[in-house]
């Protein structure tokens, strides 16, 4: 959507003034939120911002968009929000933590939120998902990623930062196996975001705190369930970690998401995940058990919307050898030693985005990791 268009629908919005906030005649009730979120799909945003004496906000096209005049105070946040809560998580919440959850409008969608506290008041920010789990093709990867799905077997770790599209890669890779092949595909999330139909697979989704108490002791289940495939939401402990890898010895394909912002580090937090005492021993699992690392990251494109760049490890025998050694400052070196398997670069990712008008050249080059290389890159293809 065009900035015009954009500041459009805010003007519109203000002038119909689809549900008052509290201080005025009538109160804020979850009609509000829906015509907020509303607000967000029409804008093609991406996110719901809801935080104490703010208008309610939404970021659309790099921009943040104010959806009123008027300020929320604590009471108009929770009263919009809770409704969607769990007693469980509400509990939680009362109690001090920030918690997640994903929950579904009608024509609207699926929509991902953390509710929290800044400076002890309430605030919410809820992502807008997809309004249909997306094809591989559709997420814009600037090199083939599709090679993921179709592996038999192995552990593949998916990384990024918060906010990167991990979680709609990792959604996109299942659908695609379960579009192709017939297998029991057992996935361990918190919140569950997209929610899979049965196709020719067959698929569980169990939801941490609603399924099971937490990942260990899902997966620890989900390994006994005769699955072929193995989806862990997020690796955040070593417990998690341990069966995860054993999964992965033992002949499943398990996909795991990681907080990480490249390869190295993404095999690095695997194993710094542990005791000292058990790191070389994990690392020799880890390096048996590793079948592909990709990490990725989101920048705006310059047709609008958001494109990811990323870099991937197919991992062959040097890079066992490498993680073996704890020797992973040669693991990008591997990256282009492996091209024919389908291994790419951060900056081969920039330079086929701005070779393909994606992204333009100076956008690119402040984003690079590896500036001269990115220049010898683009310079190599204008030649």
């Amino acid at each position: 959507m065009k900035d015009d268009d954009l500041d459009q629908l805010v003007s519109e919005l203000n002038q119909t003034a689809t549900q008052p906030l509290r201080g005025q005649p009538d109160t804020v009730d979850t009609s509000a939120i829906t015509a907020w979120l509303r607000a967000v799909r029409e804008a093609d945003g991406s996110d719901l911002l809801l935080v104490t004496g703010a208008p309610p906000t939404v970021r659309a096209g790099g921009r943040l968009l104010r959806l009123s005049e008027g300020i929320l105070d604590g009471e108009d946040v929770e009263s919009a929000v809770l409704p969607f809560v769990s007693r469980r998580l509400e509990t939680r919440y009362r109690d001090g933590e920030a918690v997640d959850l994903a929950f579904t409008l009608p024509q609207l969608g699926r929509f991902r939120m953390n509710l929290h506290r800044e400076r002890g008041r309430p605030a919410a920010a809820i992502r807008a998902l997809p309004m249909r789990i997306p094809r591989i093709a559709d997420l814009h990867f600037s090199h083939d990623v599709e090679r993921l799905a179709h592996l038999p077997r192995g552990l593949v770790l998916i990384g990024g930062p918060t906010g990167s599209g991990k979680t709609t890669t990792l959604a996109a890779m299942v659908a695609d196996i379960n579009m192709r092949e017939p297998r029991h595909i057992i996935m361990v999330e918190d919140p569950i975001e997209y929610e899979h139909p049965h196709a020719r697979s067959l698929i569980e989704q169990i939801e941490i705190g609603v399924d099971a108490v937490d990942f260990p002791t899902a997966l620890r289940s989900a390994v006994r369930q005769a699955p072929d495939v193995i989806v862990v939401g997020e690796m955040r402990d070593p417990e998690t970690m341990r069966i995860a890898l054993t999964a992965a010895e033992t002949g499943h394909l398990v996909f795991a998401t990681v907080h990480t912002t490249d390869v190295a580090a993404a095999v690095s937090r695997i194993a710094d995940g542990f005791p000292s005492a058990r790191q070389n021993a994990v690392r020799q699992e880890l390096a048996m058990a590793l079948a592909a690392v990709l990490t990725q990251t989101l920048v705006p494109s310059r047709h609008g919307g958001l494109v990811p760049v990323a870099e991937l490890l197919m991992v062959g025998y040097g890079a066992r050898q490498h993680i073996r050694k704890n020797a992973l400052q040669h693991l990008n070196q591997e990256i282009t030693m492996t091209r024919k398997a389908g291994s790419f670069t951060f900056e081969e990712s920039l330079a086929r985005l701005v070779q393909n008008g994606s992204i333009d050249r100076t956008d690119a080059l402040l984003r690079a990791t590896h500036a001269e290389e990115l220049e010898l890159l683009l310079g190599k293809a204008n030649t």
